[in-house]
């Protein structure tokens, strides 16, 4: 298992260190049942992670404004 890799049980234990590797940059994956389950972030690197998802996805009314207009008789019947 590497050294950001803990399964939940150890993870528990040593919940202090897994925050100080986080803290230091270092995303830490939790295993539960065998399978990967979540991963601990600094406060830091979520708030990135949320700016970069934010300026991807503009939202739903910048894409409806972003649209091609119709045709310039106001059909969009495509006939």
């Amino acid at each position: 298992m590497n050294a950001n890799q803990w399964r939940l049980q150890d993870a528990k234990t040593r919940l202090s260190q897994v925050v100080e590797a986080a803290l230091h940059g270092e995303p830490q994956h939790i295993t539960h049942n065998g399978k990967q389950a979540v991963v601990v972030l600094s406060e830091q690197a979520f708030e990135s992670l949320q700016r970069s998802a934010q300026v991807a996805a503009p939202g739903f009314i910048a894409h409806l404004l972003a649209m091609p207009k119709g045709s310039s008789n106001g059909s969009n019947t495509g006939e």
